[in-house]
């Protein structure tokens, strides 16, 4: 007869076990060389029929007798451990956390082992069916006791926490070698990482090196999801479940609704690349976890976020900012940056000391350029005001930069040295794509002003000549824009670039030459279209899709300009604006320089960002 839960915590424990004696004198017996018990009760603690009442029974023989389980005893102690608590009822839980408080107090040689205990049930079980010797199936458990279990989980580490303080200095290796592999299923990958980031809750020293471990694996799967791959399988199960909707059209649709079919339609809110959604998963995982960290009862709370933007950074320049052409991770920031101004600036204000430090390695300082050009374009909740300040720090560096390269012998296109000068150029030019609507809207002649004394000319045709080495979609729609407000005429230029066979040098040294290429700088913008569906849902209102100018993009066919929807593709870069090889007229500007000596070229003075988060 089974026996009950209730009525069994209200007796003695039983002395007697199946296997003939009790744990103490098991223990005893093996110590003096009798290790025939000691065999046998490391065989039932893993009978899988295994109940309730005789697990709570060996874990109150086991939690009288801790202090003689020494590292003689490893393997009694790992069956222990292993025994199925999770799923079972409350008493079993009880039992089995006390123990645990017990055993890491009595014997810290087996708090790994504890801790191991743990952070292997971060994620799902395990179920395989086999059908004639082979697995058929290898999926998911998604039971509904899965919370429930986690939570378990999670007061066990902090039961081990509050007997061993230290535990935090053992966890984070065990985090990490625990980290499924990135080709697991969505649903693994995304409980384990749902688990890690509570952990930080309450362990709060450990929240930088566990964003650090999460955001490592999901640019591991971001580099491995090209844009390109992305939108072809999007656009390949579009046009499948299309022709399923036009072959569904051909049957009568109450038949279909009574019948249950269109239960099958598939879910349009799943990426139909697989590293793509298991990307999605976690982005809406880690997107969920800032918004709840940085907000209580639905209001921001200052120095939470201010402390998750410090950590947040710092694995940014650790992680993501070295890793080119990572198409959705840096997001994180980018959300972040949107929930008070303050934070938004300040992340301009890291990424342009990057930028002008000549103490930072090139790569990097070209890959700040391109995030600043790139947050300044598509950030909606940047005010016109924030982008001019940046642009007021931008373009009195280049001029500074050009003032120290005139007397030069290196003054030539060179992007091996200049490499900095020119991602600059270009994140100013794309910024100016995007927002030149925004600087002169309300107030046509103010605005106008404004970019008149940014003094694009002299930047445009110094010797260094940026309109050669930046992206000739940006280069071209740059060139459509000033020349729309009379400020600067690049296509003669761009028509002397074009025709001039030589290739760019890349060394002054006289080593090989490299032939030009569209990208030259191998540049790319870190906040493009965002593709993934679920996590895209927060990023959608703050961001600035891109809407072609109607009435300033050119047409060389017909020497005239056309007129284009706002309504065509967001990513102009994908394709290319059409050059003007003639020039209409004088622009205004002035090659001389109100700056200050080369000589400051390295540190310019610092006016951004002066108020507070």
């Amino acid at each position: 007869m089974e026996v009950d839960d209730r009525d069994f915590l209200n007796t003695p424990p039983i002395k007697t076990v199946r296997f003939g004696g009790n744990v103490a004198n098991t223990l005893a017996k093996s110590k003096q060389g009798d290790k025939g018990d000691y065999e046998l009760l490391k065989h039932q603690l893993t009978d899988p029929d295994i109940k309730d009442a005789q697990i709570i029974n060996w874990l109150q023989e086991f939690r009288a007798c801790v202090t003689q389980l020494s590292k003689d005893h490893e393997q009694l102690v790992y069956a222990v451990l292993r025994l199925p608590w999770l799923g079972r009822s409350q008493a079993v839980v009880d039992e089995y956390l006390s123990f645990l408080s017990n055993l890491v107090s009595a014997q810290t040689v087996y708090l790994r082992t504890c801790l191991k205990m743990a952070v292997s049930n971060f994620t799902p079980a395990r179920v395989r069916i086999c059908e004639g010797g082979v697995d058929i199936s290898d999926s998911d458990d998604d039971d509904e006791n899965l919370p429930r279990n986690f939570n378990h989980c999670h007061q066990a580490l902090q039961i081990i926490l509050r007997y061993v303080p230290s535990t935090s200095r053992f966890l984070m290796p065990i985090l990490s070698e625990n980290f499924p592999f990135v080709q697991k299923s969505s649903r693994t990958l995304e409980c384990y990482v749902h688990n890690l980031l509570r952990v930080t809750v309450y362990i709060p020293a450990l929240r930088r090196e566990i964003l650090e471990l999460i955001i490592s694996k999901m640019l591991t799967l971001d580099v491995s999801a090209p844009r390109a791959e992305i939108e072809e399988m999007e656009e390949s199960a579009e046009q499948k479940s299309c022709e399923a909707s036009q072959d569904d059209c051909l049957f009568d649709m109450d038949e279909d609704r009574d019948s249950g079919l269109e239960a099958t339609l598939p879910d349009c809110s799943v990426m139909a690349h697989p590293v793509a959604e298991r990307l999605d998963t976690l982005m809406s995982v880690l997107l969920a976890f800032i918004k709840d960290a940085c907000f209580q009862n639905g209001v921001l709370e200052l120095e939470r976020t201010k402390a998750l933007y410090r950590d947040l950074l710092s694995v940014f320049d650790k992680l993501i900012l070295p890793t080119h052409a990572s198409y959705h991770v840096q997001y994180c920031v980018f959300y972040l940056s949107s929930l008070r101004l303050g934070l938004a600036e300040a992340f301009l204000d890291h990424l342009w000391k990057l930028l002008q430090s000549p103490s930072q390695p090139p790569i990097l300082r070209q890959a700040a350029a391109g995030y600043i050009g790139s947050f300044l374009a598509r950030a909606k909740f940047l005010p016109v005001s924030t982008v001019k300040a940046c642009l007021d720090l931008l373009l009195p560096w280049l001029h500074l930069y050009i003032d120290s390269q005139d007397a030069n012998s290196r003054s030539f296109c060179d992007i091996t040295l200049h490499g900095p000068f020119y991602a600059t150029c270009q994140a100013v030019f794309y910024a100016l794509v995007f927002r030149h609507r925004a600087i002169v809207e309300g107030n046509m002649k103010k605005g106008l002003a404004y970019l008149q004394s940014l003094n694009l000319e002299r930047i445009v045709m110094c010797q260094l000549n940026p309109l050669k080495v930046c992206l000739p979609a940006i280069t071209n729609m740059f060139a459509a824009i000033t020349r729309k407000y009379q400020l600067v005429f690049c296509y003669t230029i761009i028509e002397r670039n074009n025709r001039n066979t030589l290739p760019i040098i890349r060394s002054s040294v006289g080593g090989d030459s490299v032939s030009a290429n569209t990208n030259p700088l191998d540049s790319f913008f870190p906040f493009d279209p965002y593709l993934l569906k679920r996590s895209g849902k927060l990023i959608e209102p703050l961001y600035q899709v891109w809407e072609e100018p109607a009435d300033c993009v050119v047409d060389t066919s017909k020497r005239e300009v056309r007129k284009v929807s706002v309504d065509e593709e967001d990513d102009f870069l994908r394709g290319e604006t059409p050059q003007m090889d003639t020039v209409m007229g004088m622009t205004p500007g002035s090659f001389e320089s109100h700056l200050r000596s080369p000589s400051s070229v390295g540190s310019p003075p610092l006016t951004f960002l002066q108020r507070p988060f």
